[in-house]
């Protein structure tokens, strides 16, 4: 006998260790079936498992369960990212902590050993983090972006694309992070809100004693690597001011002004300072009007060589409170305004981010991009939902060259080796770079190696295709590429999509996938991102501890509705638990029922209405649960089964069979017992990619196989039955209403009532109890009826409810206290107005509309709408208790 409840920390360890012993999630075991292939999103393999992998990992999951049980041969690709930074920083504590350790102090050799040893003892944290969710990934083919196989990708997609012009060095503005001393990508760039200063300074016209013009800047500092002033070419103010110098103060150097639609005539004094090695937009406009590039700090965000003697060595900072104090003892201030503005931020070292002029390798973006474009465009690739293609067009379109080298040692080193004059030898072999030096100089020379390595992303936009063995020809390249649909957040689809697909596109002459599958943000109850510093993070691991894995995911899919973010609380998941449970339930009334063999049932052939009713109701959700995973409605598809499971078949179909199991027809008896049995091996398999623990667990205790491996449900029209929906949907409405009615007007939940219906309509309603004769029994009982009159008109004190042809009327005189029944109404009127005239007073308040948080003047108008609502019901609630009185 099945235990009363259904115990996850103990059995989902041992089911997963089922399957995977089984070899469950291998692919290639279906050789002559059609593939279907996801590749992971790669986590960093310093990561642990956040709610944002959660619910990746599952909708991915979801579907690849669902495409294995439809017979496919499925990949799910694994793997790990090398993640550059974060995994240099994680050892270079530890060396910290070790005895104040640096890496320079190892040398690079001795660093990247100790970098590797890290990564084989703690690396693969997440991976099992994964594991405990259910992922079904082919964990024998995983792969890590630093292996050998894919480090020979990488390298061979270097060498190609400066081969061909589509990489090259340049000296443009990077993100520098001055504390780990590297260019990092947008995407590690953290802006922070901080309370700052907005500086007005006079700068001096030359030649025109006493006339200035004014500009206004947040960073001080960079003044000093000032190349110019723009004006808008059409405010009149300054025309007179285009091609003049002014004097740059405290530098003793003139600069031009000059005109540029960058100015904003509307903003500030509508002239402002360009520096151009120091601000991505200014750096644009320098291009523009071939204006010098001044660099003003070093590595560390000191002040260098480049300013004057005065300000030499002085930290950013320092210098900016020494120039404003200089700069006012000179007359040249003209007012400080209080700023709020963001401020970019390394999001690992937490310090101050300087757009910096450096030297650094870039590939040629724009070029590989139109290619990408269009492939969209065509249709080749299809974003789901759609509204994405134009967020991926706009970035494409204005795409900016890719820096893609990086100050650090943990990564691919860039295959890169410079001659004694500086010359550049580009090959994926330092005896190949040595080769073609040799023939360059006509002798052996000593060369040098670039000691940069690549962007992370370099490394990733490969991954469709360097995971399936590119650039070998493999079986397993050729039967997997293009794969069928990325599931990816949207905050990456530049950073990796669009890469993705540049590179695809290129090497393989192919999108990467046919579909991506954009999913929204996991939020906390209140609709607020998580973060450690509001510490309204939600760990799925202490979900996962707490309620089982089943809960956790198929609460994450049920709430992941498309383009709209998922309001997380641990009471969605407790209540998603819950449906587990109910699901538990069923299988054990199943098993006291001796209803779990439905080994040669014929659903086609029943013949009792309830039954017939279910049969259709099984075939109905199968074939909407499958339509709507093939269309990425994943909470559709969970909503789906939900309602059937919990409603129709629980708290509905079982109930129905109650009488028809503990009657005398032996044959009635049989066919409930297969129908009940088929129709929960259905459910069963339905239920397999959303909560696959709990199913699986259930399906071996009466099936040899496993449930992973089996079929899924076949959606058969056939089966669907509108007579007996329609005669078993009038019995469920019937009780519904008396329910409804019931809980309406208070009724005592274990009061029983009369009913009556008119002599005139006897016969349509004895036509409707006829037909569900069987269920007379259940009728009377789920809506505690105490016995049917016949009268000549209703009496006073009757509700009326139409049931089909008929009205029934519900004798309530007998059980409700009409005046006391409308006082308790009113009361709860004048509580719940009460509430509403408080809520009313934040909301009519200025003060409390822009000062509170956003969700708190949320919460507070739908509370409203709730009470307002409330306060309606119970107005009609005394109108019906006085038409009756």
């Amino acid at each position: 006998m099945l235990d009363k409840v259904f115990r996850p920390a103990e059995v989902e360890p041992e089911i997963y260790a089922e399957w995977e012993r089984a070899d469950a999630f291998a692919c290639g075991k279906r050789p002559d079936a059609k593939p279907f292939t996801i590749v992971i999103p790669p986590p960093n393999v310093t990561g642990s498992l956040h709610m944002g992998h959660a619910l990746n990992n599952t909708l991915q999951d979801v579907l690849v369960r669902f495409e294995r049980m439809r017979g496919r041969d499925v990949l799910w690709q694994p793997g790990t990212d090398h993640a550059g930074i974060a995994t240099q920083m994680v050892v270079e504590r530890q060396l910290a902590e070790q005895g104040n350790v640096r890496r320079q102090d190892l040398g690079r050799d001795e660093f990247l050993q100790r970098v590797w040893t890290w990564k084989e003892e703690s690396g693969g944290t997440i991976i099992n983090q994964l594991r405990r969710l259910g992922a079904s990934c082919d964990w024998s083919r995983e792969r890590f972006t630093m292996d050998e196989g894919l480090s020979k990708a990488v390298l061979k997609v270097f060498v190609d694309w400066y081969r061909a012009g589509l990489i090259y060095k340049d000296k443009r503005l990077v993100n520098w992070d001055p504390k780990l001393l590297t260019a990092i990508s947008d995407l590690e760039v953290e802006p922070r809100e901080i309370q700052g200063n907005l500086w007005h300074f006079r700068y001096p016209i030359a030649g025109e004693e006493g006339r200035y013009i004014v500009v206004a800047t947040t960073r001080p500092e960079t003044m000093l690597g000032d190349t110019a002033v723009a004006v808008h070419p059409d405010d009149e103010r300054y025309k007179d001011l285009i091609g003049k110098m002014v004097e740059l103060p405290l530098t003793g150097r003139r600069i031009p002004i000059v005109a540029d639609s960058y100015a904003d005539p509307e903003t500030g004094s509508g002239a402002v300072k360009i520096t151009p090695a120091h601000d991505f937009n200014d750096f644009e406009v320098g291009r523009r009007h071939d204006l010098e590039m001044i660099n003003i700090l070093d590595a560390t965000a000191h002040l260098n060589e480049n300013v004057p003697e005065t300000y030499r060595g002085m930290e950013r900072f320092a210098a900016r409170k020494r120039i404003v104090e200089d700069l006012e003892a000179l007359g040249l201030l003209e007012k400080i305004d209080e700023h709020v503005h963001a401020v970019p931020h390394g999001d690992r070292s937490g310090v101050v981010i300087e757009p910096w002029l450096t030297d650094q390798w870039y590939v040629d973006a724009a070029t590989l991009a139109k290619p990408a474009v269009e492939a969209v465009e065509r249709g080749q690739t299809v974003f789901v939902p759609r509204n994405w293609e134009k967020t991926y067009f706009e970035w494409l379109r204005n795409i900016q060259p890719w820096c893609i080298s990086r100050q650090l040692w943990w990564g691919h080193q860039i295959p890169a080796w410079y001659g004694p004059d500086g010359k550049v030898f580009v090959a994926e072999t330092e005896a190949e770079a040595a080769a073609e030096a040799r023939a360059h100089y006509g002798s052996d020379e000593p060369l040098a190696r670039d000691e940069d390595v690549l962007d992370t992303w370099f490394s990733s936009q490969l991954w469709p295709f360097s995971t399936l063995g590119w650039p070998d020809e493999t079986p397993e390249l050729k039967r997997h590429y293009k794969t069928d649909v990325l599931v990816t957040g949207f905050d990456i689809i530049f950073f990796w999509v669009a890469r993705m697909m540049m590179s695809g596109l290129y090497f393989m002459q192919d999108v990467p996938f046919h579909t991506v599958y954009i999913h929204a943000l996991v939020r906390d109850e209140k609709g607020q991102k998580m973060s450690k510093s509001k510490g309204n993070v939600i760990d799925p691991l202490q979900l996962v501890d707490e309620y089982g894995a089943d809960a956790l995911r198929f609460t994450l899919t049920a709430m992941a509705a498309q383009g709209r973010d998922i309001k997380l609380s641990k009471q969605r998941v407790e209540g998603y638990r819950n449906f587990g449970t109910k699901l538990w339930n069923a299988y054990r009334f199943c098993t006291m029922n001796d209803a779990l063999d439905a080994s040669g049932f014929d659903p086609a052939a029943v013949r009792q209405p309830v039954n017939r009713w279910l049969v259709g109701k099984v075939a109905a959700t199968s074939r909407k649960v499958t339509e709507e995973l093939e269309a990425y409605r994943f909470n559709e598809a969970a909503g789906s089964l939900y309602q059937f499971v919990w409603g129709d078949f629980c708290d509905w179909y079982l109930e129905f069979t109650k009488p028809l199991l503990g009657g005398d027809d032996d044959a009635v008896k049989a066919e409930t017992r297969g129908a009940t049995a088929w129709a929960m091996e259905q459910i069963l398999r339905l239920l397999h990619p959303f909560m696959p623990f709990v199913t699986e667990y259930l399906w071996r205790q009466t099936h040899d196989g496993l449930l992973i491996l089996d079929d899924w449900p076949e959606a058969r029209s056939d089966l669907e039955d509108a007579e007996a929906s329609r005669e078993i949907e009038g019995v469920i409405d019937l009780i519904t209403r008396v329910r409804t009615v019931r809980t309406e007007m208070n009724v005592p939940p274990g009061a029983k009532i009369a009913v009556a219906v008119q002599q005139s309509e006897t016969a349509a309603f004895a036509s409707l109890i006829d037909e569900a004769a069987v269920l007379q029994a259940v009728i009377t009982r789920l809506a505690r009826i105490d016995r049917v009159d016949t009268v000549a008109g209703f009496p006073r004190g009757t509700v009326q409810i139409p049931v089909g042809e008929a009205t029934l009327g519900l004798l309530l005189a007998d059980v409700i206290d009409f005046d006391a029944e409308k006082a308790r109404l009113r009361k709860e009127i004048d509580k719940a107005s009460k509430e509403m005239a408080g809520i009313d007073g934040r909301l009519n308040n200025p003060g409390f509309v822009s000062k509170a948080p956003e969700h708190v003047v949320e919460e507070q108008r739908e509370r409203r709408d709730e009470i307002a609502q409330l306060v309606g019901t119970l107005h009609q609630a005394i109108a019906r208790l006085e038409a009756l009185a």
